[in-house]
């Protein structure tokens, strides 16, 4: 039987989701104190720089065909790539539990029958769109996002036509090296989810840039929401700005499902880098214990700021990025069928290292661009003295008979 492959526009409809998030919007709140163009100036740079990198890292994933996981193996080794798969089941956990408390905070505030109750609704709704699975999502999709764009306009409209004057913005502002650095973190924690949807497209560049451009667009149109809803009507709570325009229902629904599209990724994708741990674990399964394990969570924990949760992520994945990078665009190197790749795996913790020194430290561009830059370049470098050396030790494929 042929196996389906996801169309450009399918791509895109998944990325649609993806950005559309409250999370998101949260986020955006973040910029107000920088102003209005500062803000948007630093949103639209840092989301240029994790863009591209989630454009590159996609494009991996379409061309070997490989789940986001799995082409971690082709740098680290077949073992090696078990330490990202592992990390990324574990992100993953956290996001999708983050992303429910989210959506059931703001659900609770435009319509309050309790905050657990509406994490079951988010959680159930999510397990409802695992079970549907990704290359089936398509009519669903097309109704959900139409629904989802139409609300969004709405919302816009509230915030920036509805006569209020900028507001006056207290607390303290953040730099604008960190403010490109947090617009960054967003594309940023998609890296080790995108190769999941594009391995599966019936046009690899096509579909890859698409789904790139498609959440691009949308993230900055959450940021400069959330940046604009605290800058011209001086609350940071979405859900009360939606009670004050009357949106009601509208608003409920922007809530619920821009929740629901997002953090379904997260849960499926947690299963798909299970399958990567252990091959015998089926992933749809996986999938919904994740979604049940981030609703209790949700239903326990408060997860009122993800700032240092994404800068932790920036942290361990854009190292990596850097080095899948420079193995298979310029080294063209795979290390799939080794154990390990220790000159990698010891650029990586540098990477990681170099990364929470520069968050010390105040730079235009944020610390994630430099960050890459440096790994890559010592992976190209380490990589050309390691291979001078020595090789690494390959896994024995020798089968010996009874």
């Amino acid at each position: 039987m042929t196996e389906k492959r996801t169309s450009i526009f399918d791509n895109s409809l998944i990325w649609f989701g993806a950005g559309l998030s409250i999370a998101e919007i949260l986020t955006g709140t973040y910029f107000a104190p920088l102003g209005f163009s500062k803000g948007l100036a630093a949103i639209l740079i840092g989301h240029g720089i994790g863009c591209t990198l989630l454009f590159l890292a996609g494009y991996i994933g379409a061309i070997s065909k490989r789940s986001s996981m799995e082409t971690t193996k082709m740098s680290f080794g077949h073992i090696g790539g078990l330490l990202f798969a592992f990390l990324n089941v574990l992100q993953l956990v956290g996001w999708t539990a983050i992303m429910i408390y989210d959506g059931s905070l703001a659900a609770n505030g435009v319509f309050a029958v309790g905050g657990w109750i509406w994490c079951l609704v988010i959680g159930g709704l999510i397990v409802v769109w695992i079970l549907i699975g990704v290359t089936n999502l398509g009519k669903v999709n097309i109704v959900t996002m139409g629904a989802l764009f139409i609300l969004t306009l709405v919302l816009c409209k509230v915030i920036f036509f509805g006569g209020n004057g900028a507001a006056s913005i207290s607390g303290s502002s953040m730099s604008f090296g960190a403010a490109v650095e947090l617009a960054v973190a967003m594309p940023l924690s998609w890296l080790p989810l995108i190769s999941d949807y594009t391995r599966e497209a019936e046009k690899p560049f096509g579909a890859t840039l698409s789904s790139a451009l498609t959440y691009g667009f949308v993230s900055i149109w959450m940021y400069v929401i959330g940046m604009g809803a605290a800058i011209f009507t001086g609350t940071t709570d979405i859900a009360m700005i939606m009670v004050k325009a009357g949106l009601g229902i509208a608003g409920l629904l922007i809530i619920v499902f821009s929740t629901v599209t997002t953090t379904f990724m997260d849960a499926y994708s947690a299963g798909i880098s299970s399958e990567s741990i252990y091959s015998s674990i089926n992933g749809k399964v996986s999938a919904v214990i994740v979604a049940v394990i981030g609703t209790g969570c949700a239903m326990t924990f408060p997860m009122d700021d993800i700032t240092g949760f994404l800068y932790l992520i920036g942290s361990v994945f854009a190292p990596m990025i850097a080095i899948l990078i420079a193995d298979f665009f310029v080294l063209k190197r795979d290390y799939h069928e080794y154990s390990f790749c220790w000159s990698n795996l010891i650029v990586w913790l540098a990477g990681f290292a170099l990364y929470r020194y520069l968050m010390t430290v105040d730079l235009f561009c944020g610390n994630t661009l430099p960050d890459m830059l440096i790994t890559l370049a010592a992976a190209i470098a380490v990589d050309k003295i390691a291979h001078a050396i020595s090789k690494p030790d390959k896994i024995s494929t020798d089968r010996h008979s009874a």
